[in-house]
Formats: C-alpha cells, sequence, structure tokens
C-alpha cells in the first residue's frame, strides 16, 4: 500500500486554472439523506465559482464525483457496487477523475484511496472547498485526501447551485454532539455549529426572489440550533423566516425529542405558512434501549412532546424513525416499540434493521439479534405502520387539501404531482384551463388514497 497523500492543510486556490476548469465537465451523484443533497450543492457552487462546468450525464463528465452515506451498511455497500461499476468509465476514459465526497470518505479513506485503488480524490463533508484544487492535481496525475473536521465550517459564504425545482435545502447547522451509541454521524460530520441567524434569513429571502417557493431548514438536529451572537434559537429562527417569506411554505429537519421546545411547537401553530408536519424520531419503544442509545429521553418524555404538538396543531402530519433489533432488545421490548407506534399513529416512517457501525460505542456491545429475528421484527412494524398511514389518508377523502404544484409526474406528464401542507404526495390530472404554474398552491378535493400516496382532482 502507497502512502497517501494528506492535503489537508493546504489552503485551496483563489482560482483554478481557469482554461482547465472552463474544458472540465463535473457530474456529482448524490446518496443519503437532505443533508447530502445540500452538500452536493455547495460543492456544485464551489466549482462554478471556480469556472468549472456541471453536467448531468455520467458519459460526458471528466470527473465523477459519488457524495455518499455512512449510516448503515446497506449505503456503503451500494457505494462500492457502484464504484465498480465506474471501472467501466475509467477504462473508456483513462483519464477520468473519480471522487468520493462526504461521510463515507471520512470514515473509510484508507480503503478508498489505498487498499482497494477505487478513486482518485476523497473529501470530507468540511473540506469542500477544497474540491477544485483537488480535481486540478487528479487531472495532472496527482490523487489527494483532505478529511480534516472542521470546529467552525458551516459554508456560509457559499451560494449553493441549486439548478431546478421550487424546493430548497437551506442548512442551519452541521454536525452533532448527542453522540448516538449507533451513530456515525459525530466522527463523520464533527461536532455541532450553527449559521448565523441573520445570513439564513437573507438566503431564505434570496430564494423566493429567485423562484423558489419551499424552502426545508436543515440540521442533525435543529432544535438546538442557536446563534451565540445574536441569542437566537431555533424558534427565533422559524419565526424570523416565517416572517421574512410569508409566501414561502417553510419545512424543516430533523428534530430531537430532547430539544423540541414548546415555543418552536407554539411558532408552528402561528405561522400558515410554516408546514405542519414534523418528523421526530423515537428510535424503540423500551426506555432501556433508549439509554443503551444514548438517545437522552424516555418515552415519557416523547410522548409530552406528541401531546403538546397534538394539542397546539390537532391536523398536524408526524413521522419518526425507528431501528428494529437493537443489541440486546427482547421481544416485550420489541412490543413496546410496536405500542408506540400504535399510540402516536404516525403519517410515516423510515423503518430499519439495526446495522452496526464501526468506530460507534454500539459496535463493543456486539450484535446478538439474529437477522432473522430482525426481519421479522422489522415486518412487523412495517406492516402496522403501513396499515396506520393507510386509515389516516383514507380519512382524507372528500377534504380539500392545499398542494404546491411541482410539475408533471415520472410516469405520466398528464399526471401532475405536488405535496400538501403535512407533506404528503398528491397526484391529480392536469388541467391547462385552470391557469395554475408550478410553484402555485392549489386546491385539490382528495377522491383516493393508498399508505403512502393521495389522489386528487382540482377545483
Amino acid at each position: 500500500m502507497f502512502d497517501l497523500p494528506v492535503l489537508t492543510e493546504v489552503k485551496p486556490k483563489q482560482k483554478s486554472s481557469q482554461i482547465l476548469a472552463e474544458t472540465t465537465k463535473v457530474y456529482i451523484e448524490t446518496y443519503g439523506c437532505q443533508m447530502n443533497v445540500n452538500d452536493s450543492e455547495i460543492v456544485g457552487g464551489v466549482l462554478q465559482a471556480q469556472g468549472f462546468v456541471a453536467t448531468h450525464k455520467p458519459d460526458d463528465a471528466d470527473v465523477i464525483l459519488l457524495n455518499t452515506c455512512a449510516i448503515r451498511d446497506n449505503a456503503e455497500r451500494k457505494i462500492y457496487d457502484r464504484l465498480n461499476h465506474l471501472k467501466y468509465y475509467k477504462k473508456r476514459n483513462s483519464h477520468l477523475v473519480v471522487g468520493l465526497l462526504g461521510c463515507m470518505a471520512e470514515r473509510l479513506r484508507t480503503q478508498l484511496l489505498g487498499e482497494k485503488n477505487l478513486v482518485d480524490i476523497v473529501v470530507g463533508p468540511d473540506e469542500y472547498r477544497k474540491v477544485p484544487q483537488l480535481i486540478e492535481s487528479a487531472l495532472h496525475g496527482s490523487r489527494g485526501i483532505a478529511i480534516k473536521l472542521s470546529k467552525v465550517e458551516t459554508y456560509d459564504d457559499i451560494e449553493p447551485l441549486r439548478t431546478e425545482g421550487i424546493s430548497a435545502w437551506i442548512s442551519i447547522t452541521r454536525g452533532c454532539d448527542k453522540f448516538c451509541t449507533y451513530c456515525v454521524v459525530p466522527f463523520t460530520r464533527g461536532r455541532e455549529r450553527s449559521r448565523p441567524f441573520t445570513s439564513i434569513v437573507d438566503e431564505a429571502k434570496r430564494l423566493y426572489d429567485s423562484g423558489f417557493r419551499e424552502i426545508t431548514l436543515l440540521g442533525q438536529n435543529v432544535d438546538s440550533y442557536f446563534d451565540k451572537d445574536d441569542n437566537k434559537n431555533f424558534a427565533d429562527l422559524l419565526r424570523a423566516t416565517a416572517i421574512a417569506v410569508p409566501k414561502m411554505r417553510i419545512r424543516y429537519t430533523t428534530s430531537h425529542p430532547q430539544d423540541m421546545s414548546d415555543a418552536v411547537i407554539e411558532t408552528m401553530g402561528e405561522f400558515d405558512n410554516i408546514s405542519k408536519f414534523i418528523h421526530l424520531p423515537f428510535q424503540a419503544g423500551s426506555n432501556r434501549i433508549l439509554e443503551l442509545m444514548n438517545r437522552t429521553y424516555t418515552i415519557d418524555r416523547y410522548m409530552n412532546r406528541i401531546h403538546k404538538i397534538k394539542e397546539v396543531m390537532p391536523n398536524c402530519a408526524l413521522s419518526t424513525d425507528i431501528i428494529s433489533g437493537f443489541p440486546t432488545e427482547t421481544e416485550e421490548e420489541h412490543q413496546e416499540t410496536l405500542n408506540v407506534v400504535r399510540e402516536v399513529r404516525f403519517d410515516g416512517a423510515f423503518m430499519f434493521k439495526y446495522s452496526p457501525r464501526e468506530n460507534t460505542k454500539a459496535w463493543k456491545m456486539g450484535d446478538d439479534i439474529s437477522d432473522e429475528v430482525k426481519t421479522r421484527r422489522l415486518n412487523e412494524i412495517i406492516e402496522l405502520q403501513y396499515s396506520i398511514a393507510k386509515e389516516i389518508n383514507e380519512t382524507l377523502v372528500g377534504t380539500t387539501e392545499k398542494v404546491l404544484v411541482e410539475g408533471p409526474s415520472k410516469r405520466d406528464a398528464s399526471i401532475w404531482i405536488g405535496r400538501t401542507d403535512t407533506n404528503k404526495v398528491t397526484f391529480f390530472p392536469h388541467i391547462d384551463t385552470k391557469g395554475y404554474v408550478i410553484g402555485d398552491i392549489v386546491d385539490v378535493t382528495i377522491t383516493k388514497t393508498t399508505s403512502t400516496t393521495l389522489n386528487g382532482e382540482i377545483n
């Protein structure tokens, strides 16, 4: 194995070679969560500022960048499969540069750049300013790595490259301080830091002026947002943003049950342009398992937040995350998880089997639940959740929902798609004579539903 060239202390150039950049096409492929989508837009903004050309076709690219997720083992397997597939592109173009960005890049840097010889550059989540320099070096035959984590980097001065749609992500925090025992995020994205209050509100205004009609405020834990200089918390940010862009639909993710305040819930209830939808992970129904996960709350605390949400916003939609088969989870504790699902009645959920991640505390606990048991428990959770979501959606038949129009569906251009205020995907026949355009909010009467979607008619 060769020595890895470490470029983390090299300061990025003010300007890449202009001629090289203007003839270099870069394709970015994104995996994982909304944070990764936003990160890809940040990388796109950094590259555009240096003169590089974006392409949406990997066949046309001189550089292919994969922005990766390391949350679960399955996500990493997908990336390895994709890298093996990219060997075909390398055979066709020996000068092609392949780079890995994001969480997986930081976690598996030695394997990716050294042992497996799969990529030319590896860039962690806090080193995106160096991507142009690393690409330029790689095009001249030098491999490179930049994975140093930062305590201050928020990319606050970078304008993300947003190329389509009416919805945009705004990152308000980076990193995480919670250290859940199963999670690699604090190790791959670093410690938590918040962007300046005014810069977020100003970005929301710019996005509205540019034609965007929906924003999602992003953070691993948005409820812990705090601008020390302005003494502003997340409730303050929600309020200021809602006032600044009154015709913009505002969402946010992800919340943490320990940190979600009454003020946040009450602010949501006060403003019509803040979407009545909350993603509030509970992960497991057992207090013992939650303690092993270091989730820092009990089920009583979680249900307290749910009751407050329903008190202030009776029609607020709720979604969650659930992990099945965490180490030592008993059958009785699995039933406790099912009981929470029954009591809360979530509109949607991300449901997973526990996946051990190296370097986390849970890794040292072992993985004593068989895959067969995990799968059976997960299927029971999925079956229950889908039946509840179907029942909830069926109650909407005959109601009129306000839907933000996103445009034609991928399968049928005559059927358009949008989302309700409660974040439910809605399909409706497109009628030219109605006069609406992408970005408008229209009234749709719901005619039929599934567990995940609504169908209706424009009024």
